[in-house]
């Protein structure tokens, strides 16, 4: 057995510098050396005794020399050598002299010494041989009557593990700690000898709780714990004596300890479903999210809190509290405030909405009002996406929330500002009764907008939707304010000369001196510092825009200005007013051409922008009544048809998580009734106590489990060949952020093989965590190894490495057996996860590793390849189904993932299918990947490579 496979108590730390001393020596320091010089010396024999080194000529030195010492050092140490030394002979019998060391042992159970005592019934509970232990079980029962706590408590845990082990030698121990308990009065002595009647003789141990049960609230935390085990263990076996113990756990939810409340809470959700049981546990929740300072607590138990929501018949419950859950915002941490807006918007009903409503926008003026922080930005994003759900779901909420998100149009953050454009964008559509309000707010705002994006945005949904006389008059008032007077170019070179004759008027004033590193004076002219801030200062923020080059918002302002000019002649009678109106805007579209032309701008006019603008100005010279239904309703109805297909994709999701929430009940399922179900079946619920202990361990059950293809033998990897003398095989277990390699070794030969160990190296992301121990391998026999590696990023690792080993009697050097290489699959670490479009933008821009793989397979259909692509590279698709629906030669998806390790993939999959090759032809095209780190991209595009062309098995 390896010491993988040992249960380990202690931990020591080896400095591998050193060398490792001879027995000679050891033996010389052990008899005669000083205490400091017995105490390393005990310390090396420990350390090579691990290293797998047997020195068994050191036992009786160690018994006669350093047993008899008085020291507290060297007893503690030999504690840990009595553990790992072996005490058996090779036929399994006691050691003749381990008789002197029980003995010794004997004596330290009745040391006056406290510390000794109890270390001494520490160490026993790691014994495992009875022969050593029946002496000892009169002085470990004294120690039960000990005046000292330290003592008893760890007497109390010798004696259960003794008696979990080798019942026959006190057989009892329930009764013995049963009255133990009954008179003691510390709380970690109660707590352990509570623990073990509930494990040994749960009977005694509700006998116990009955007779103090109206005092459980009194107890200390650590044995409330405990309290709360046993009573969800005994429901849970027994669910007839939930109403006894009911209201002591309703009690312990009053508990002054969290860990208490939160287990109590736990507890009383899984043994009743009645609102008042769930609504005091949801109640206890909020409580300790709120008090506890710590952002994991929070988290952890606001998933509980949205774990509860995910059961039908408790989210009725839940919505009555949302606005306790919405205390939680107080928190500064972004994941915890984000996690609460998620779980209120699932809660959120038309009974609460409007409360909702209120606090949130209370919330979003307050991050107006807070110092500028990276996430006071994104915690208003989050809250302007919450208030856009509230308004789709709850029309008549849109009018108290609007007049508050417009004013964030002038943010300078632009996403928070973008997220609100939206917002506005879908309810100035949805909502016909809110736009005069709408344009209204948005003339308000719109000459303090400082962002183009932004800037652009409301240009169209002013054009969009400016429906009467005055409010196209009063765009194109605000739009002739933007822009300042016209023509432009002229405006700016008079502006130019202007400045420059206002300049020289005060150019007396002392200029500024500089001194150089020579010594001598330099002058600075005042006018070319000041002029250019005073010029950025005094434009209008759409001329602004157009002298930094942004000639994009041009073209969007040349399309809103013939929306407005077409829809103004069909309102206005008046010939000389439409034409007036017309040629303003033709004027203003000419003047911005001119700009664009000229060198005043840091970037000249795109092509682009210029065919843009000389169509609109086009449309305007000629007013086809074709061109005005296309300006004045075909965009309208695209905008219209894509909300309209985003509301259908939401409503379908949202269907299909109640389905997958909605407890199906058929007309003919039978009925339960407690009283007359079998004890086996009302235990069909698993043990969240069990299901906790073996997740921490690692050993949870996977649902993959029972697919016969999904069996362990696809995960074994073959090391060496079977013509080599040593055959090794490696099973490779991936549990999160460690790998475990169970490495089988089999002795081909007829020859003993000594020392035979497992030599590993690591390449990549992976650190190896211990060196295997060497083995003794007998002819033709075999063992396991284990070995442990720690995996830090998720990059494709490689695990290589060789076997080295002796042959007994053999006079040779040591013989190696290389091993294959190991390769870590980097789909064991990746998740399906999902973004909005607005962040996987951002991302893509931001980071800085791309991988380009050439799409190379022989599958003809656009559609499977794409999820073939997905299964294979366990990434989600983003892009919508209604997107890539239909068949037109070529597919565009994009694609994100994470990493257990908080690391995203994107990849962008740009296919065709080259129809002039015929029905049969391949799919091509390429695949970008992008990544933070060059390995997640590299990593991802070798997996596409190696699985992009199907088998046809």
């Amino acid at each position: 057995m390896t010491a993988a496979e040992n249960v380990c108590y202690t931990l020591i730390n080896v400095s591998s510098e050193s060398e490792p001393p001879s027995e000679v020596t050891l033996k010389a320091d052990l008899e005669k050396g000083e205490i400091k010089a017995k105490t390393e010396a005990l310390k090396k024999v420990i350390i090579m005794i691990l290293n797998g080194e047997k020195l068994p000529g050191l036992l009786m030195t160690i018994i006669r020399f350093v047993l008899p010492l008085q020291d507290h050092t060297i007893k503690k140490l030999l504690l840990i050598f009595w553990e790992i030394v072996p005490k058996t002979t090779s036929d399994g019998k006691l050691l003749q002299e381990m008789i002197l060391v029980c003995d010794a042992y004997r004596k330290d159970l009745q040391h006056p010494n406290e510390f000794i005592r109890g270390s001494t019934l520490r160490f026993l509970c790691k014994l495992k041989e009875s022969e050593l232990l029946e002496p000892l079980m009169p002085a470990i029962r004294a120690c039960l009557e000990h005046r000292h706590s330290y003592v008893r408590r760890n007497a109390v845990l010798a004696i259960y593990t003794i008696y979990r082990n080798f019942e026959q030698l006190i057989p009892d121990a329930p009764e013995l700690i049963h009255d133990f308990l009954v008179n003691e009065k510390d709380a970690s002595c109660k707590r352990n000898a509570f623990m073990m009647l509930i494990h040994a003789d749960q009977d005694r141990a509700l006998d116990y709780l009955s007779t103090c049960i109206d005092q459980v609230h009194t107890f200390g935390d650590i044995l409330q714990l405990v309290i709360v085990e046993l009573i969800y263990k005994v429901c849970h076996a027994n669910p007839s004596e939930r109403a006894r113990f009911i209201r002591c756990i309703y009690n312990l939810l009053q508990s002054s300890s969290p860990a208490v409340k939160y287990e109590a809470a736990g507890t009383l959700v899984t043994l009743s479903s009645a609102p008042t049981a769930v609504k005091a546990a949801a109640q206890c929740y909020i409580d300790l999210i709120i008090k506890e300072s710590d952002n994991n607590v929070k988290l952890i138990v606001l998933d509980r809190l949205i774990e509860l929501k995910e059961h039908p018949t408790h989210e009725r419950v839940l919505q009555d509290l949302v606005m306790d859950i919405l205390r939680v915002l107080s928190t500064p941490d972004l994941e915890v405030r984000k996690k609460t807006l998620q779980l209120a918007l699932d809660l959120v009903s038309s009974r609460n909405v409007e409360e909702l409503v209120i606090v949130l926008k209370k919330e979003v003026i307050k991050t107006n009002n807070v110092t500028e922080h990276e996430d006071t930005d994104k915690y208003r994003q989050l809250l302007v996406r919450t208030l856009h759900s509230c308004s789709v779901r709850f029309p008549d909420m849109a009018a108290n929330v609007i007049p508050v998100l417009m004013e964030f149009l002038s943010d300078t953050n632009e996403a928070a500002a973008a997220d609100v454009l939206e917002f506005v964008r879908e309810a100035i559509q949805r909502f016909d009764s809110l736009r005069p309000l709408i344009i209204e707010k948005m003339l308000e705002v719109f000459h303090a907008i400082k962002t183009v994006k932004i800037y652009r945005g409301a240009l169209w949904i002013l054009g969009e939707y400016c429906s009467t006389k005055d409010d196209i008059q009063s765009v194109m008032t605000e739009v002739r304010r933007s822009l300042g007077e016209i023509p432009i170019v002229e405006n700016e070179i008079k502006r130019d000369s202007g400045e420059v004759k206002a300049d020289d008027e005060v150019s007396a004033a002392p200029a500024q001196k500089l001194v150089t590193e020579m010594g001598t004076y330099v002058t600075q002219s005042a006018l070319s510092s000041n002029r250019p801030s005073k010029k950025e200062e005094d434009r209008p923020p759409l001329r602004g825009f157009l002298m930094d080059g942004d000639f994009y918002v041009a073209a969007s302002l040349a399309t809103t200005l013939t929306k407005v000019a077409l829809r103004y002649v069909g309102i206005v009678q008046d010939k000389k007013k439409q034409n007036s109106f017309v040629a303003e805007s033709m004027l203003i579209m000419v003047t911005v051409l001119h700009l664009g032309k000229s060198s005043l701008p840091k970037k000249p006019i795109t092509d682009d922008d210029v065919d843009r603008i000389s169509l609109c100005l086009k449309v305007l010279s000629e007013c086809s009544p074709l061109m005005n239904d296309i300006f004045n309703k075909e965009c309208r109805r695209s905008l219209s048809h894509m909300l309209t297909v985003r509301l259908e994709e939401e409503k379908l999701s949202q269907k299909k998580e109640s389905e997958k929430r909605s407890v199906t009940v058929q007309a003919d399922d039978p009925i339960s009734f407690m009283q007359l179900t079998a004890k086996n079946e009302m235990t069909s619920k698993e043990d969240h106590f069990q299901l906790s202990l073996l997740a921490a361990m690692g050993n949870t059950q996977r649902k993959e489990a029972n697919d016969p293809l999904a069996s362990k033998l696809n995960k074994v990897t073959q090391l060496t060949g079977f013509s080599d003398p040593v055959y090794a095989e490696a099973y490779v277990h991936v549990n999160q952020y460690d790998i475990v390699l169970d490495v089988l070794v089999v002795n081909q030969t007829n020859d003993t093989l000594q020392n035979c160990t497992l030599e590993l190296a690591t390449l990549g992301d992976l650190k190896l965590v211990e060196k295997p121990s060497p083995l003794t391998l007998a002819p033709h026999d075999f063992a396991n190894i284990k070995a442990n590696v720690k995996v830090a990023s998720t990059e494709n690792g490689i695990i290589f490495g060789n076997i080295v080993y002796d042959v007994s009697g053999a006079a040779s050097d040591r013989n190696c057996v290389v091993l294959s290489d190991i390769h870590i699959d980097i789909m064991d670490y990746i998740q399906p996860a999902s973004c909005t479009d607005a962040e996987f933008r951002q991302m893509w821009a931001e980071f800085e590793w791309e991988n380009k793989v050439t799409v190379n397979t022989n599958i003809t259909d656009l559609n499977e390849y794409l999820q073939h692509i997905l299964k294979s590279t366990n990434m989600k698709c983003l892009t919508p189904e209604k997107a890539l629906s239909g068949f037109c030669g070529f597919m565009a998806a994009n694609l994100y993932a994470r990493s257990i390790f908080g690391e995203d993939a994107l990849a962008n999959v740009s296919i065709e299918k080259p129809i002039h090759l015929g029905p049969d032809a391949p799919v091509n095209g390429h695949i970008r990947i992008r990544a933070k780190s060059q390995g997640m991209a590299l990593s991802l595009g070798d997996k596409i490579n190696l699985s992009q062309k199907k088998s046809n098995v």
